[in-house]
């Protein structure tokens, strides 16, 4: 049996010093770049002898590399620094329910390479393809030197194995990706759910970069939300915090993926407002005014079909991304009274029509908080990747965040 972490903190140590140092040293670097070794220090409150022996070892790893020199009006002119984005890479993975997502990225999350795939439905048969591909992206890079792999899965994450325990929409339950990637391809591998990632790249490298409280709300097969609070990710002692997806909202409600009934998921999701779009048009189809004057009409089978239809003006799919709006607004209305977080930035096609849905959730939140949050909603660029962006952040955090005592 294993043992439970331990709730005690315990006092800190050398290595706990030095681990604060290098955070503090790397976040100035990035925050600051190109900077020079004196100013590291005045930044830092560290001693500069400290702050070169940092340096030194950073750049033996090759995250930190001198670019240029200072100016100065008088003496040596200082050696400046960056982070290395040349020679220091991440792999980040995003799997989704019918198509991966793979990047190549450096340390400032700029895009190097990127190529997508169909998601396999068996898991064994997944982690090939993905050790397959990894392996052809490092030998085609090979003067990069790889530092870890971050892999975000639609589902909950054990905090401490990082074993996927259940993903509904994946239909994957109880398997462990970290192993086998990890024995395969060499290189650390970090798992997280979806959401999480979400809101790691957007107080990473987002437009709210910094902001120390915020939910990331992804909405696609299903809806995940990721929580950061106090400048931290919130994940439970288990790794399961956040499922707001699945908490129901009407008990007699349809199915979820998960077992239960009525979840907030299978009435504001991407799937819901398309399978609520097929059931409107089979009604319509029955009516007396249809029969009367017969029309063919092909069910949609996914969502981006569905914005196109409501874009040409169908006033079924209109209809169908309305109560989608109305459900999600719902369901934000909880995230707003029971966490009141400063921004929740919604990740998803969905944006794409937010001119439509984004005023009947405004308008909903309004009705339901009934509270003092100021809480802003505001769509995610989908442009910006956020979901694989959160994969190598995800990496990227267990280096610029000092480890937590435990």
């Amino acid at each position: 049996m294993l043992a439970k972490p331990s709730s005690q903190p315990k006092a800190a140590n050398s290595e706990t010093a030095r681990d604060i140092n290098r955070s503090l040293v790397l976040n100035t670097i990035r925050a600051d770049q190109p900077v020079s070794r004196a100013e590291l220090a005045r930044q830092t409150g560290l001693q500069r002898s400290t702050v070169s022996l940092i340096v030194e070892q950073l750049m033996r790893e090759r995250w930190v590399a001198e670019r240029g020199v200072g100016q100065l009006p008088r003496g040596r002119k200082p050696l400046l620094l960056t982070l290395n984005t040349e020679k220091a890479g991440i792999i980040g993975l995003n799997v989704m329910p019918r198509t991966t997502k793979m990047v190549l990225a450096d340390l400032n999350i700029s895009f190097h390479s990127e190529e997508s795939f169909a998601t396999s439905k068996d898991p064994q048969e997944m982690i090939t393809v993905l050790a397959n591909r990894i392996r052809r992206m490092t030998e085609t890079h090979p003067g990069m030197a790889f530092e870890a792999i971050g892999v975000s899965l639609p589902g909950r994450v054990d905090r401490f194995s990082q074993r996927l325990v259940f993903a509904p929409n994946l239909g994957w339950r109880d398997v462990d990706l970290k192993t086998p990637l990890e024995a395969a391809t060499g290189l650390p591998v970090f798992v997280e759910n979806a959401a999480n990632a979400c809101a790691l790249s957007e107080v990473w490298s987002g437009p709210f970069a910094g902001v120390k409280d915020l939910v990331a709300v992804t909405v696609s097969e299903g809806i995940g939300t990721g929580i950061i609070a106090n400048g931290q990710l919130v994940r439970g002692p288990s790794g399961a915090a956040g499922e707001f997806g699945h908490i129901c909202l009407d008990p007699d409600g349809p199915t979820c993926k998960c077992g239960s009934r009525g979840c907030w998921e299978v009435y504001a999701s991407n799937s819901a407002a398309v399978r609520d779009y097929n059931h409107g048009m089979q009604a319509r189809s029955k009516s007396r005014r249809w029969r009367r004057r017969p029309q063919s009409y092909a069910s949609v089978r996914d969502f981006p079909d569905l914005l196109a239809l409501a874009e040409r003006g169908d006033v079924t799919a209109g209809k169908a991304l309305e109560r989608m709006g109305r459900y999600l607004g719902m369901g934000l209305a909880m995230l707003v009274i029971g966490l009141a977080p400063s921004v929740i930035t919604i990740v998803g096609e969905v944006t794409r029509d937010w001119d439509r849905i984004g005023a009947i959730v405004q308008e909903v939140v309004r009705e339901r908080a009934q509270t003092h949050a100021t809480t802003r909603i505001v769509p995610t660029d989908n442009s910006l990747d956020p979901r694989v962006r959160g994969t190598v952040a995800l990496v990227l955090q267990k280096h610029f965040q000092p480890r937590m005592l435990s």
